[in-house]
């Protein structure tokens, strides 16, 4: 059997769903229990002709220009769970299984894909397109864990996002489909989710189910039915209600509060995964306005604070929330790869265990702790919300060490 894929939740929300013209974009990562995310930012960049880039396990050409990006990432690896991009583009990736093994040959990682298409893609689609050409080119394949003794190996979906649309993608080794969304609220989890509506696919896609005789014409085609195991392909996600049920009124605020729950299974705390990051972002569908990202950069986000990224030129860098970094010697570069685990802990990772065992052994501290941190959160939603709801264009000054002090911020509260 093969192993069950970590259950991440990924979500949209378009108008009217959501609140004032905004589309609303949120992912929990769900990923091995002691495993680190960073949040990074790289600056846009021109790169010379014929260059190349580095990704986790192989290296592509490179493109003559990449965009701004910031992501939320396991620290060992290349790639991205989830990020954005200077032109208000998201991506988050789902590790989705089958019914066509993964590849266990180094290739492309789902997370990989996040980021490449993020650096290459100025609109949703663009990402998409992006993403899809270098799956045809190099394949998709390799360990998705930082573990020594065995190969995790997933196919990937992707939700890719933008101020006007959002894609769906789902992919089987070098196929896909994808389904292109405007209105309404969706999520997708760590199952396929596409049926009937396509709205690009694969060129050959339908004629390689056909040859493999997973398919004859007699019936629709339905993408989840075609390529799912059995029935893993039931509608999956928990957290659609509860968004559903705001009315019109998804706000960074709501879609934090379906991150945050754990009844609903949204936020997972099991014994093999635990939600090791999120983010949260808002997107006014009104150009002049700024997108304003949130990221944990923790684990759990019902014991996190989500801390809000604006993109401007010469952004203050955070190291605080960056993991150290081993260069060449680190084991998840070097053949055979992760033979040992080194430390990969940032400095804001380090103090919040601090604070979740405070939360587990002494209630009343821990309370306590908690209204300070949420106090602090929602001071910085207020003066997000003040931005956005400003007449006047925004000072870049006014926000470049936003993320930076939000961080230094909870670091005091946390000592």
């Amino acid at each position: 059997r093969m192993a069950a894929a970590p259950p991440s939740y990924c979500f949209v929300a378009f108008p009217p769903c959501s609140k004032d013209g905004l589309v609303v974009f949120g992912k929990n990562s769900a990923r091995p229990r002691d495993e680190v995310q960073e949040v990074v930012y790289f600056a846009a960049a021109d790169h010379d002709p014929g260059s190349k880039v580095e990704c986790t396990y192989i290296e592509i050409e490179q493109v003559p220009k990449t965009h701004a990006v910031v992501l939320s990432r396991p620290s060992w690896l290349w790639g991205a769970e989830m990020g954005a991009n200077e032109h208000g583009v998201c991506v988050a990736n789902e590790a989705v299984v089958t019914r066509e093994p993964a590849s266990e040959s180094e290739a492309l990682l789902g997370m990989d894909l996040v980021r490449l298409g993020l650096e290459r893609g100025a609109t949703a689609k663009e990402a998409l397109d992006v993403i899809v050409a270098l799956l045809e080119e190099h394949g998709q394949g390799g360990n998705y864990y930082e573990d020594g003794s065995s190969c995790h190996t997933f196919q990937s979906a992707f939700l890719i996002v933008d101020r006007n649309e959002a894609w769906i993608l789902e992919t089987s080794g070098k196929y896909w489909a994808a389904e292109k969304i405007t209105e309404g609220v969706k999520c997708i989890c760590n199952q396929l989710s596409l049926t009937t509506k396509i709205d690009a696919e694969h060129p050959e896609l339908r004629n390689y189910v056909k040859s493999q005789g997973w398919w004859n014409e007699d019936s629709d085609f339905n993408f989840s039915e075609v390529f799912s195991l059995a029935d893993d392909h039931l509608a999956c996600c928990s957290g659609r209600e509860s968004l559903e049920k705001q009315g019109g009124d998804v706000s960074a605020q709501a879609m934090i509060d379906v991150l945050r729950d754990k009844d609903s299974g949204v936020c997972v705390d099991s014994e093999s995964f635990l939600t090791t990051a999120s983010i949260v972002s808002v997107l006014p569908q009104d150009p002049s306005f700024p997108c304003i990202h949130y990221f944990t950069g923790t684990p759990d986000p019902s014991r996190s604070i989500f801390k809000p990224f604006i993109f401007v030129d010469d952004v203050k860098l955070v190291p605080k929330v960056q993991s150290p970094s081993f260069g060449n010697d680190d084991p998840a570069k070097k053949i055979p790869r992760f033979q040992e685990k080194p430390d990969r802990r940032h400095e804001l990772y380090k103090a919040h265990e601090w604070a979740r065992s405070l939360l587990e052994s002494d209630q009343d501290k821990g309370q306590k702790l908690m209204r300070i941190m949420l106090d602090l959160e929602k001071q910085g939603l207020e003066a997000m919300e003040d931005i956005l709801s400003r007449t006047e264009i925004l000072d870049p000054a006014e926000v470049v060490d936003l993320f930076y002090d939000c961080v230094d911020t909870e670091l005091k509260f946390f000592k």
